[in-house]
């Protein structure tokens, strides 16, 4: 039997915003985002999202199209990813913004063979943290419907 450390948010903020200037070079490379699939009023990046009192793992995002933006709680990872895993199709790009802990259980089981995988170059400030985030950051795309030389792998991207 193996032992596998719970993941936890070890007292980190959640709420948290994604800056402006990250979100531009991302909507230069995937596209428009349609959907935040994890959001309040005060960070969501789209119009439409899901807010903690609609639970987002609660909702069924196969009936979503296009590209579905997820930054989800650092603490609570796993079963987010879970959900992409599940929830990509045809017609529906996942794109999460995480810490880049590749040892990660959730990682292992959900990310990695199953969605390209971009390392972030440089460190993302977010809005909301006093100074940097101390981590590096990746993003994992889920997307069954390659389009514009989207491919399964890892690259390093110099947003």
């Amino acid at each position: 039997m193996m032992f596998h450390p719970a993941q936890g948010s070890q007292g980190s903020r959640q709420d948290v915003g994604t800056p402006d200037e990250f979100l531009r070079a991302v909507i230069a490379r995937f596209g428009p985002l349609d959907f935040d699939l994890a959001a309040h009023s005060a960070n969501a990046v789209c119009l439409r999202f899901y807010s903690p009192d609609e639970d987002s793992l609660a909702q069924d995002w196969t009936t979503l199209g296009g590209n579905l933006w997820l930054n989800p709680p650092f603490g609570r990872i796993a079963p987010f990813f879970r959900k992409c895993k599940l929830s990509a199709g045809e017609g529906r790009r996942i794109i999460a913004l995480v810490p880049a802990s590749v040892g990660a259980r959730w990682f292992i089981e959900y990310a990695f063979d199953y969605a390209a995988v971009y390392f972030l170059n440089p460190r993302i400030k977010f809005i909301g943290y006093d100074g940097g985030f101390p981590k590096d950051c990746m993003l994992c795309v889920w997307d069954y419907t390659p389009k514009d030389g989207w491919k399964k792998g890892i690259e390093v991207w110099e947003w």
